[in-house]
C-alpha cells in the first residue's frame, strides 16, 4: 500500500498524525511551557480582509489565545509595518506580539519578502539572545516565508518545528482563475524544503494532506490533520434564534428585509473569484428581471494579491453587467460588525478556486446562515453540501446562478438549512482545535526527546 491509500484508509480527522497507528498521546503535562509563532508576512493584528491579512491572521489569532487558555506561552513574531509600532504588545494574557524589523516598513510586496527573511530570522534570534537556554520550547510557522525562518531558529534553538503551510503553491497553480498570477518556482522549491525541515506539518484537512504527500513527498508520520476552529461566542445566531437574528442584523446595517441577500466576503482577488457571484447574479437578473426589486448583493472585502492591480476591477466589472444597483461594496469590517454580515445574509457565496479550509464559510454557518461554495479544497469540509448549504463543481456562473434561483424561489430553504448550519459549525470550536494542535506538539516534543525537560521545569513564568 502507497504512503497515499494509508492516508485516505487512516480514518484522519482533527489532530490525528497521518500513517500508521500511534500510541495514545501522552497527557498535559508533556505540553510545551512557551511556543515561539512565526507570521512573517502578516501581523495578527492586522484587519483581516485586505491586502494579505485574511483567514491566517483569524487562525493565528484565535489559536494563539486557546492555547494560552490551555497554560502553554505563546510569542508571535511578525514583520513591523510601521515605525511607530512598539516592540510587543500583549495581544491577550500568555500571548505576546512582537515586531521584528525587516526592509521598509511600508511599500514591500509579499513576492518581494524572501529577500528579507535573513533579516527577519536575525530579529528573531536577537529576541532569544540574552534568555536562558530553552525559553522557547518549540517553533510554529504558518505560511512558507515563515517556515523558512522557523528551521533556522528551531535548529539554533534545538527544539522541533511545526508548520502549517495554509496554502500549498502547486495546488494554487493547478487552479488558477483567468488572469491571475502564478505562484513562482523559488516558492514551490521553499516549501519542499518546509516540509523536509519540519518535525510535524499540520494539514487544515486529509485531502491538505493528502496533496502535502502527492506534491511534495512529505513523511506520513510527521503529517497531521487539524480543523481550523471557529470563535462560536462571536459567531453565533441572533438571541431569539436565526430569523430574529437576521431581522435584527438587517436593520442594522439598512438592508431590506425582504430582501434576497447572497454576500460576498473575503479579500477581493481572483483566487476568491467575487466575480463569479456578479456574473452569476447578472445572469440570473436577465432571466427573472422582476427580482431586481428584492435583491441586495454585498461585497464585503478589500483589494488583495493580484487584485491590487486594479481595485476597482470589480465595480467596473459590475457596471458592465448592469448591476451596479444591486452590489454593495463594503470595505473590511472588524469580527463584530462581520457577524451582523452574516446574520443578514441569505446566503453566503465563496466561489473560490483554491482554499485550504474556507473559515468564512463555517463562520457564516456558525451564524446560521447557509453557503453556496466551490467545491474545491477544504469547503467540501466546511460545508455539509445539501444539509447546510450547497457544493458547486467549478466556477460557471450559470451553476451558482441556478442554486441562487433555488433560494429565490423558495425562501423557506435558506431558513431549513439555518438550524443545521449552526450544529454543523459547532463542530469547529477553536477549543478542540487547539488542544489537537497542543497534542502535536507534544508528540514533536517527545520526537526530540524534550518533553521530560518540558515537565520537568514546571509552570509558565
Amino acid at each position: 500500500m502507497t504512503r497515499l491509500e494509508e492516508l485516505r484508509h487512516s480514518g484522519t480527522h482533527a489532530g490525528t498524525l497521518v500513517g500508521p497507528p500511534r500510541p495514545r498521546p501522552p497527557d498535559a503535562h508533556h505540553r510545551p511551557r512557551r511556543v515561539a509563532m512565526l507570521s512573517v508576512h502578516t501581523s495578527p493584528l492586522h484587519q483581516p480582509g485586505t491586502g494579505d491579512a485574511g483567514g491566517m491572521n483569524v487562525y493565528v489569532v484565535e489559536l494563539a489565545k486557546r492555547l494560552a487558555t490551555l497554560g502553554i506561552e505563546v510569542e508571535i513574531f511578525t514583520r513591523a509595518t510601521s515605525a511607530a509600532l512598539p516592540p510587543s504588545v500583549e495581544l491577550a494574557p500568555g500571548v505576546l506580539v512582537r515586531h521584528v524589523t525587516a526592509g521598509p516598513y511600508e511599500g514591500i510586496a509579499k513576492e518581494d519578502l524572501p529577500a528579507q527573511l535573513c533579516a527577519f530570522a536575525h530579529g528573531v534570534t536577537q529576541a532569544w539572545a540574552g534568555r536562558q537556554p530553552g525559553h522557547y520550547d518549540l517553533v510554529h510557522s504558518h505560511y512558507w516565508l515563515s517556515g523558512h525562518v522557523g528551521r533556522l531558529a528551531a535548529e539554533r534553538w534545538g527544539v522541533p518545528l511545526v508548520h502549517a503551510m495554509h496554502t500549498l503553491a502547486k495546488v494554487k497553480n493547478a487552479s488558477l482563475a483567468e488572469g491571475d498570477t502564478s505562484e513562482p518556482a523559488a516558492r514551490v522549491v521553499g516549501e519542499s524544503q518546509v516540509v523536509r525541515a519540519a518535525d510535524r506539518l499540520i494539514a487544515n484537512t486529509q485531502k491538505e494532506a493528502e496533496e502535502l504527500l502527492r506534491h511534495y513527498d512529505a513523511d506520513t508520520g510527521r503529517v497531521a490533520v487539524v480543523h481550523p476552529g471557529v470563535n462560536l461566542e462571536r459567531f453565533r445566531p441572533g438571541a431569539r434564534g436565526v430569523q430574529a437574528g437576521r431581522a435584527v442584523a438587517r436593520s442594522r446595517l439598512g438592508l431590506p428585509q425582504d430582501a434576497l441577500i447572497p454576500l460576498f466576503v473575503g479579500r477581493v482577488q481572483p483566487l476568491k473569484a467575487p466575480d463569479v457571484l456578479l456574473r452569476a447574479v447578472a445572469r440570473l437578473l436577465q432571466e427573472r428581471p422582476r427580482l431586481r426589486e428584492r435583491i441586495v448583493v454585498p461585497v464585503v472585502g478589500g483589494p488583495s494579491g493580484s487584485g491590487l492591480a486594479e481595485p476597482e476591477g470589480l465595480r467596473k466589472l459590475a457596471a458592465r453587467l448592469g448591476i451596479s444597483d444591486v452590489v454593495l461594496f463594503r470595505p473590511p469590517v472588524g469580527q463584530d460588525r462581520l457577524a451582523d454580515w452574516y446574520r443578514a445574509a441569505s446566503v453566503l457565496v465563496m466561489p473560490s478556486h483554491s482554499e485550504s479550509f474556507g473559515l468564512v464559510a463555517v463562520e457564516a454557518q456558525a451564524c446560521g446562515t447557509p453557503v453556496i461554495a466551490a467545491e474545491v479544497g477544504g469547503l467540501p469540509v466546511a460545508v455539509r453540501d445539501g444539509v447546510s448549504g450547497v457544493l458547486v463543481p467549478g466556477h460557471d456562473p450559470a451553476d451558482y446562478a441556478r442554486v441562487l434561483a433555488g433560494f429565490a424561489d423558495d425562501p423557506a430553504r435558506s431558513a431549513r438549512m439555518s438550524e443545521a448550519a449552526v450544529r454543523h459549525a459547532r463542530s469547529f470550536g477553536w477549543a478542540r482545535a487547539a488542544a489537537a494542535t497542543a497534542d502535536v506538539y507534544t508528540a514533536a516534543l517527545l520526537r526530540r526527546g524534550r518533553g521530560s525537560r518540558a515537565v520537568g521545569e514546571g509552570q509558565l513564568h
